[in-house]
C-alpha cells in the first residue's frame, strides 16, 4: 500500500488537520505495516496557481514549449504522478472563511488533467483515477457539518469524483474554537469515527 497524506494548512505540523489526518495515517500503517507513506506539506510547498501562463503551457504542443512553460508543466506532472502511484489519499483539511484552503485548490487544479487523471466520453466525463480511498481529516472552529455553511464537503467529493475516488470518508473534528471542552470534544468525535473506520 502506497499512502500520499496531503496536508493543506499553512500551520504545518502545528495544524489540527494534520493531527487528525496523521491519526488516520497511523492506523493505516498499524493495520499495513509494509506501507509506504508519502507526505505533501502544501503550505510549504504551495502549488503554483493556475493562470494564463499555465494555461498557454499545458496547450502548448511538448514539442514546442519553451523551457519556462515546461518547468511549469513538469511540476504538475510531478503531483499528478505522486497521486497516481498512492493507493490511498488521506488529506488534512482546515477551514479558512468557509471554505478549503486556496493550496488545496491550488493542488486540485495541478492534478486534474484531461486525458490523465480524467477524460471526456460521449456518456460524460469519466474519472481515472479509480481503486483508491480517499480519507479526509476536517479540522474546523465552529460546527458546519451537516449544514448549508459546509461548502468544503460537497466541494472535495465531488472533485474526487471527478478524477474517479469515490470510496471517500470524512473525519470531522469540529468546535475546536469554541472552547476547551468544545476542543475535547471535537478530537474525541475525530477520534472515535477513525475508531470505526479501522475496527
Amino acid at each position: 500500500m502506497n499512502i500520499l497524506q496531503i496536508n493543506a494548512s499553512i500551520r504545518a505540523a502545528d495544524a489540527n488537520s494534520t493531527r487528525v489526518a496523521r491519526q488516520v495515517v497511523e492506523r493505516l500503517q498499524a493495520a499495513n505495516p509494509a506501507a509506504t507513506l508519502d507526505v505533501l506539506d502544501l503550505g510549504a510547498n504551495p502549488p503554483a496557481v493556475l493562470d494564463g501562463t499555465a494555461l498557454g503551457a499545458l496547450f502548448t504542443p511538448a514539442d514546442q514549449r519553451s523551457a519556462e512553460q515546461a518547468a511549469r508543466v513538469a511540476s504538475d506532472d510531478a503531483l499528478i504522478a505522486q497521486v497516481q502511484a498512492a493507493d490511498v489519499l488521506v488529506l488534512g483539511v482546515p477551514m479558512y472563511n468557509f471554505t478549503i484552503p486556496v493550496q488545496l485548490k491550488s493542488w486540485f487544479d495541478a492534478i486534474a488533467r484531461n486525458g490523465v487523471t480524467f477524460r471526456y466520453t460521449a456518456n460524460g466525463p469519466e474519472g481515472l483515477l479509480k481503486g483508491k480511498t480517499a480519507y479526509v481529516a476536517l479540522a474546523r472552529g465552529g460546527r458546519y457539518r451537516d449544514t448549508a455553511l459546509d461548502s468544503q464537503v460537497p466541494l472535495i467529493r465531488t472533485f474526487l469524483g471527478f478524477l474517479g475516488i469515490t470510496d471517500v470518508h470524512f473525519i470531522y473534528a469540529e468546535g475546536l474554537n469554541m472552547g476547551p471542552e468544545a476542543t475535547a470534544q471535537g478530537f474525541a468525535e475525530a477520534e472515535a469515527e477513525i475508531a470505526r473506520l479501522f475496527s
